[in-house]
């Protein structure tokens, strides 16, 4: 039903002055001929839009960390329309910070520290380098004890290891073009912070890959939430990582989710911040329970933490 000055709405609400006194105004020619629904859901999208805007947190800029496993801002000047550029061959997030272009770039942790080129190209024009610094950065060490199978799978667990990481590598390549990302996260679960990005890792006594991630630490059957609105673009059971969701957030910035109990969406569906992906579990290479949470951008897989807010980071580093 329409809300509209004459209507069975409007005549009951018109012994009402203040309501009266709307009739002709701006707004209400502004929604006469939106229904009721329609009218709650503007109202609701006006509000979020209304504390993002106070908060700035979903517009804010990582944080410029120019290491291996961090992320570097460079700046590629002011224009109407966005430049598009590569690092290390993979095209790179640009978001527009006021009046300037930015380039948002996942550094991986395998980069030799020093200069670094990225290959810009303008709307129009030739092609430019840019040439930003990497600096280094020691990770500390980690020694952990799992099954024996868990560190020398045999040939028939190798060959659905190679199946896993392919579902991870076409997932971590993704490049969507978006406009509008929330680069600013919420954590995805309310746990003990306990392993941090980077460790350089060895499963009884023997070196394996650097941690790509971090580990919240919680109850099997915690809820994980989504840190920010994206689309589900694989989900599985994968040999090392358990029962894992991918988030793709556009412009090469995705997420994964690791060791879950359960799983609550499917690959395709459109999530929203805070929307529920499944549950804290101990599947697949663990200790015990907890998330494992990464971030990627341009196929780089960097510190989650570079993400959060600092008051964020605070709390869950105390």
């Amino acid at each position: 039903m329409n809300v509209y000055c004459g209507s069975p709405i409007d005549r009951g609400l018109n012994r009402s002055t203040t309501y009266r006194g709307l009739c002709g105004s701006p707004i209400y020619r502004a929604i006469r001929h939106l229904t009721l629904a329609q009218i709650v859901e503007r109202t609701r999208l006006l509000l979020l839009c209304l504390l993002l805007i106070c908060t700035g947190s979903a517009f804010a800029l990582p944080q410029d960390a120019a290491v291996p496993g961090g992320i570097a801002i460079v700046s590629l000047g002011e224009g109407k329309n966005a430049p598009k550029a590569w690092y290390q061959g993979r095209q790179v997030m640009v978001l527009q910070d006021a009046s300037r272009w930015q380039a948002v770039i996942g550094i991986p942790l395998s980069v030799t520290p020093g200069r670094q080129t990225l290959r810009v190209q303008p709307q129009a024009g030739a092609d430019r380098n840019v040439i930003f610094t990497v600096q280094a950065k020691q990770y500390e060490e980690q020694h952990l004890s799992v099954p024996p199978r868990m560190v020398n799978p045999s040939p028939e667990d190798q060959q659905r290891i190679a199946r896993d990481l392919k579902l991870g590598a076409d997932a971590y390549r993704s490049f969507k073009p978006a406009d509008t990302i929330a680069t600013r996260f919420i954590l995805p679960v309310e746990g003990r912070y306990s392993s941090p990005f980077g460790l350089r890792r060895f499963f009884n006594g023997e070196p394996r890959n650097p941690h790509s991630g971090i580990d919240l630490a919680a109850p099997t059957g915690t809820p994980i939430r989504a840190p920010a609105a994206g689309r589900v673009i694989a989900t599985g059971d994968l040999y090392y990582n358990g029962n894992t969701v991918f988030l793709d957030h556009g412009q090469g910035l995705v997420t994964m989710y690791c060791h879950m109990d359960s799983i609550a969406v499917k690959t395709g569906q459109l999530i929203e911040t805070g929307q529920t992906l499944g549950t804290v579990g101990a599947t697949g290479r663990v200790t015990g329970p907890h998330l494992h949470w990464s971030v990627s951008l341009n196929d780089a897989r960097v510190d989650p933490l570079l993400f959060l807010a600092p008051e964020t980071i605070a709390q869950l580093t105390q």
